[in-house]
């Protein structure tokens, strides 16, 4: 049976970039969280703030690594299956994942080590600042790996000479017509997915007992994030999508199920489309309402599959679902944002049980919705690499697919005990929990050893705790 050597690199591609997206959306919103964590314990000397920043950093630091790990074999992939993808837009391509390295990754690795080794070893000041420094780390690699992703989406300032696209205003290139969208949107999605896990962890805290006053504080944070953020990412999509149908209208047309432009613009909430016959089985749609939302006039109509060839359809049916998914968890979202907010307003957030069973299991949502959006994204695309220019097909490497079937097993193999570890290790410091509180300084002063009067109370009282600044087992020098 001959096997496909397009499709094998295309969901290799597919499997790698699907598992390492997850980690670095979890570090971006996790970054900052930290960030405000010790922001907090700056102004308030509150030890709860600096135990809750300590545990996540930790958190951090595992899901930091697993994305290094597993972005690693990327790069490598446009030299071995995409070699003439590689070919035509390294020009532009190679030197943005260039300044991500540059400008980002550094950045990150760098002040890591101080938020990783520093506490209670450096100034308040320096590990609150390497946490942000961190932070816009993360967040700048989100920048820069947008812009590329986006060039591709949308490709603007460049020219094609000899079949090799070629840089000629890197303004233009970097904040291409979809970029700026497409990274807020990415952005908020990260802080989303986030919170729901602050909020889940949180919950099952409190649901068995444990740090309650930290458990509070991340039910809080949390909820006040979702809260507000949720409905913006709503608002966001939908400029997002209006953009997309300017740039993009066969991904939307696929993203809808609409075949016929003709025939109405009808939001359908459910159907399984069907390429062949050009319809949708077991449709339930609301009429008008796909035309009302991206056009924002009442009888709006937008282009159907059918006013585009064939060849450059996306595969409906995979973008459909994709979709739905994603929009989906949007809305499950804003209606626990909203049903936390209503309880914290009632006073009652913290002993509801049915929200706090509910919040115990929202963690995974984010992540699902992220995958779906970027499978909406890259499958949206096909069958064009780079939108208008470079056929999928046309920008494969003259690689044996046996050789893609065998690297492709490989990975699943590798990533499946690197995810596997990882994940089982971050829920091991999960049921750990928050360090002791003799552990963390109260009032943002290092550990030093007790004086004589401090040594006699901490016989007196068999312990340290008691005494604030100072951790257990430390005696007079």
């Amino acid at each position: 049976m001959d096997i496909d050597p397009v499709l094998l690199a295309r969901i290799q591609f597919a499997f790698t970039v699907s598992f390492h997206i997850i980690f670095p959306a979890f570090t971006i919103g996790l970054s900052a969280y930290v960030a405000v964590l010790l922001a907090m314990w700056m102004r308030t000397k509150n030890p709860k703030y600096h135990r809750l920043a300590r545990f996540w950093t930790k958190i951090f630091a595992v899901s930091f690594a697993m994305g290094v790990v597993s972005g690693i074999v990327l790069t490598y992939q446009f030299g071995t299956n995409w070699s003439r993808f590689s070919e035509f837009s390294g020009n532009v391509i190679g030197p943005l994942i260039g300044y991500e390295v540059l400008t980002a990754f550094y950045l990150e690795a760098t002040f890591l080590g101080i938020l990783l080794f520093g506490w209670n070893r450096f100034p308040d000041w320096l590990l609150t600042l390497a946490s942000f420094l961190v932070a816009i780390g993360t967040a700048t690699s989100a920048f820069w790996i947008l812009s590329a992703n986006s060039w591709m989406q949308t490709p603007a300032g460049h020219e094609i000479r000899d079949g090799i696209a070629y840089p000629v205003d890197w303004m233009q290139v970097i904040f291409n017509p979809s970029f700026s969208l497409r990274l807020v949107h990415m952005l908020i999605a990260a802080y989303l997915t986030t919170a729901a896990v602050v909020l889940a962890v949180g919950a099952r805290y409190l649901l068995q007992g444990r740090f309650r006053e930290e458990s509070r504080t991340m039910l809080r944070m949390a909820v006040g994030m979702i809260a507000i953020v949720a409905p913006l990412q709503l608002l966001v999509g939908d400029s997002h999508g209006l953009n997309t149908l300017r740039h993009q209208p066969a991904k939307v047309a696929a993203i809808e199920a609409h075949w016929d432009a003709d025939k109405g613009s009808d939001l359908v909430l459910f159907g399984i489309p069907d390429e062949k016959a050009r319809t949708n089985h077991f449709e339930i749609a609301i009429p008008g309402l796909a035309g009302l939302i991206l056009t924002h006039e009442w009888n709006g109509r937008f282009p159907g599959l059918t006013e585009f060839p064939p060849d450059e359809w996306p595969p409906v049916a995979n973008v459909f679902f994709a979709f739905r998914i994603m929009v989906g968890i949007g809305l499950l979202l804003i209606a626990i944002g909203l049903w936390g907010a209503w309880l914290w307003w009632r006073g009652r957030l913290f002993d509801n049980r049915l929200f706090l069973r509910v919040a115990y299991y929202v963690w995974p949502l984010g992540f699902i919705a992220i995958l779906a959006g970027w499978f909406v994204t890259e499958q949206g695309r096909q069958p064009w690499l780079v939108y208008g220019h470079l056929r999928t097909v046309d920008g494969l490497s003259p690689v044996p697919a046996s050789s893609v079937a065998g690297t492709l097993a490989l990975f699943v193999l590798i990533y499946g005990v690197i995810f596997t570890v990882g994940v089982y290790y971050m829920n091991r410091l999960i049921n750990r929990g928050l360090a002791p509180v003799a552990d963390v300084p109260s009032q943002g002063v290092p550990n030093r050893p007790l004086s004589a009067a401090e040594e006699a109370t901490r016989e007196a009282l068999g312990k340290t705790s008691d005494i604030p600044g100072y951790s257990a087992g430390e005696t007079r020098s």
